[in-house]
């Protein structure tokens, strides 16, 4: 019967496209602030190590805001009315933070703009995985995760143009000599205005893509629903997935969470797992890398404009990383993979910890920092979502990974604002030494506790592992 329907491609593309352009916000919007602090920093006199910490973490409090958000009204008011609010926040904040005149504002536009992060990190894939035909949901939810890395790249790129502009910036220019120059006064504005470009035309075509069709028929509007289906892939098709989704939250309805299972031992020992595993990923180290690259390269020698161009080339890494973990997750499994990526990112941080302690720099630092960073993006940053999306019960799932999820940004969150502190009490090689055994630590819990869910439908996983 599946050889009667025929797709629509180009009006699937076209709306998957317009919602993981929410990724690629989150990406840019992620990482931008990395580029931007060796000239914002000067400007507002930024120099005590809580003040470094609190610019380059407080989007992190608008991500657990807008985590938050999603949990409570996603299902009230549709995907698509809250990416929309995220498209504007997104926009908001891009003009805000490169007008901002006091470190008050710069951070109050940060935080909006890290509530538009929360809510499409949660919003976008899953607004695609609702949307998509059951046989493309994998490669177009996955396209969600690659737009993110793009942004990421992309953010890093712009940085490094816009830095290369202020021809009259010494590569050894101080501290001071940055505060007075265009590159501090005018350039790291243009790094989170060029935001407002794709912010502004996300927000705009989010009006024209239809709402999920799941949450249509969740909330009784079957009509609308159907004329979406329809358009997706015939009536036939609109039929045969109203009666699927009909069916589905027939079994929901039958099996409405209740809090107190989260409470279950074999239930409360996989949060666990989920909670570790988020913490893990952050703790791991390599979000400070990519936040505090600039500190890191200056650390290890490297001038002004050269270390702007090393942080283009972690995004690059970043993105081609993302191919590794497509064609390797289902032929190694989840597990294998997890360990191959913490034992080897703990050893690499004892080698990048012996080049500080060594006083080595240079070139050794760059390949060292881009190989851990590899590992990282083909391993910890994308398994994360897998493993969690797989690990819970049913009946749970939701609730289990709200609360994963939000450990994730608690995570993010206290290792990014923590960091300046730590470095400044730790030094440069204590402080990889530490990422390098919360890694050997992550190896060995990981090792014990952690199934391995390869090959495995998510009732077999459940059967085998949570209700036995």
């Amino acid at each position: 019967m599946a050889t009667e329907i025929k797709y629509n491609q180009r009006y699937i593309w076209l709306i998957s496209l317009t919602a993981a352009l929410g990724g690629f916000l989150f990406g840019y919007d992620w990482v931008v602030i990395g580029g931007a602090k060796p000239f914002y920093e000067p400007y507002f006199n930024i120099t005590l190590p809580s003040q470094q910490g609190w610019g380059t973490s407080s989007a992190l409090v608008g991500c657990m805001i807008g985590a938050a958000l999603c949990i409570w009204v996603s299902d009230k008011f549709g995907r698509k009315r809250l990416l929309i609010f995220a498209g504007l926040l997104f926009s908001l904040s891009a003009l805000g933070t490169a007008l901002a005149d006091t470190f008050w504002w710069f951070n109050f536009y940060r935080i909006m703009g890290g509530v538009a992060m929360g809510i499409a990190l949660n919003l976008s894939p899953l607004y695609i995985a609702e949307i998509a035909p059951a046989e493309k949901r994998g490669m177009l939810v996955t396209f969600n995760q690659l737009l993110v890395m793009i942004g990421v790249l992309l953010a890093q790129l712009i940085n490094w143009q816009i830095s290369l502009v202020d021809k009259d910036l010494s590569d050894t220019a101080t501290f001071e000599q940055i505060a007075t120059s265009w590159a501090g006064n005018y350039g790291w504005r243009w790094m989170f205005a060029a935001e407002f470009v794709p912010a502004f035309l996300f927000f705009v075509l989010m009006f024209f893509v239809p709402e999920s069709a799941r949450w249509l028929v969740k909330n009784k509007e079957v009509q609308k629903a159907k004329e979406v289906l329809t358009k997706i892939g015939g009536e036939f098709y609109a039929d045969l997935s109203i009666a699927e989704i009909n069916a589905t939250l027939t079994k929901e309805n039958l099996a409405r969470v209740n809090f107190k299972e989260l409470f279950q031992k074999n239930i409360l020992k996989f949060i666990g797992i989920g909670v570790f595993l988020s913490f893990l990923q952050q703790w791991s180290g390599v979000n400070v890398i990519i936040y505090y690259a600039a500190d890191i390269f200056q650390a290890a020698g490297y001038t002004l404009k050269q270390m702007m161009l090393n942080i283009v080339v972690i995004g690059s890494v970043m993105v081609l990383s993302v191919f590794i973990t497509i064609f390797t997750v289902d032929k190694f499994g989840r597990k294998k993979l997890l360990l191959i990526g913490t034992s080897t990112m703990a050893f690499l941080y004892l080698l990048i910890g012996l080049t500080f302690y060594q006083d080595i720099g240079g070139a050794v630092v760059v390949f060292l920092v881009l190989t851990n960073v590899m590992f990282y993006s083909f391993t910890l940053a994308p398994l994360l979502w897998v493993v969690l999306s797989e690990i819970f019960p049913t009946r749970v799932r939701g609730a289990a990974m709200s609360i994963a999820a939000l450990a994730h940004w608690v995570g993010n969150f206290t290792l990014t604002f923590s960091f300046p502190t730590i470095k400044e009490n730790l030094g440069w090689a204590n402080n990889f030494w530490l990422y390098g055994l919360i890694c050997l630590l992550g190896f060995f819990v990981l090792k014990w506790v952690l199934p391995e869910t390869k090959g495995k439908t998510l009732e077999e996983i459940e059967k085998q592992f949570i209700n036995k």
